[in-house]
């Protein structure tokens, strides 16, 4: 699958600083839902800054559709309307009166017709659940509206990759599902969805595919894969994960089929025959 947006050999070092990624090949593929993990300082925000444009590469390149990017207005202007990085804080994001305003920014930025820029505001507040809000003063807002203000307002920007760091964190569980349901209506709308987060528990439920930093490099793959692996986790920081150790234990006791896949979240073992001794699914088929 041809990616989205990929570096190649990408290196980066801040000023006065050690060189925080080289060498890195990383590719986002269209359609997938992906992961980045690491431990505090691996890397992460790094590499989502040179994916969506705030740094650039100092060895290397960023390409969009397989042509390197150009750091110029033109270039980058090309770049930001194909990807979005929404921050882990939405206060560092909001800044206008209200929600409409600050939703507005970007399509108004790019010099859009005032009913194409009232069309992509009117479907990112709907798409986000916050189209009640959008006359309301960003500074009432609670926490969780004001996670979902800035992504709208990143999603107003019609972005093909949406990269979002640490999304649900400081969220409620009824919070955090709401988020990942908003973020599977935007993924059925064609958007490919990056998140970075520390919860390995999220990644194994809601990913595709992951990319784990450690201090060998990335490590990407299929995410039942990756976040089933015990050594590479450790080496990341990173506990293992409810879903892949559960699966595990069933497999040695022959109580799942080694083709069958294992539950991701404790209700789905509820429906599991009691003394069958091997379940053809974890998930009830």
């Amino acid at each position: 699958m041809k990616p989205l947006v990929e570096l190649a050999g990408a290196g980066y070092a801040y000023e006065d600083g050690p060189e925080v990624l080289s060498g890195v090949d990383f590719a986002i593929p269209e359609g997938r839902a992906l992961v980045l993990l690491g431990r505090n300082g691996s890397g992460k925000t790094t590499l989502m800054r040179l994916l969506s444009g705030g740094l650039r590469p100092g060895a290397g390149a960023l390409l969009l559709d397989g042509v390197e990017v150009a750091y110029g207005r033109a270039g980058l202007t090309r770049l930001r309307t194909s990807v979005q990085l929404v921050v882990q804080d939405p206060d560092d994001q909001l800044f206008a009166a209200s929600v409409e305003q600050d939703v507005s920014f970007g399509p108004m930025n790019l010099g859009l017709p005032e009913p194409e820029v009232r069309a992509r505001v009117d479907a990112a507040l709907a798409a986000l659940d916050i189209t009640a809000l959008r006359d309301r003063p960003t500074h009432l807002l609670s926490y969780g509206q004001r996670k979902r203000a800035a992504i709208a307002g990143a999603v107003a920007m019609a972005p093909r990759v949406l990269i979002l760091d640490e999304p649900t964190a400081g969220l409620d569980p009824d919070g955090q599902q709401r988020l990942l349901d908003v973020l599977s209506g935007l993924r059925a709308a064609g958007t490919t969805v990056v998140m970075a987060t520390h919860d390995v528990e999220l990644a194994v439920r809601w990913a595709d595919d992951a990319a784990v930093l450690t201090p060998a490099g990335i490590r990407t793959g299929p995410a039942p894969v990756l976040l089933s692996d015990p050594e590479l986790l450790a080496s990341a920081g990173l506990r293992q994960a409810w879903s892949p150790a559960v699966t595990a234990f069933l497999r040695a006791r022959g109580l799942l089929g080694s083709d069958s896949p294992g539950p991701r979240v404790p209700e789905e073992l509820a429906g599991w025959p009691a003394g069958s001794g091997r379940a053809g699914s974890a998930r009830g088929a």
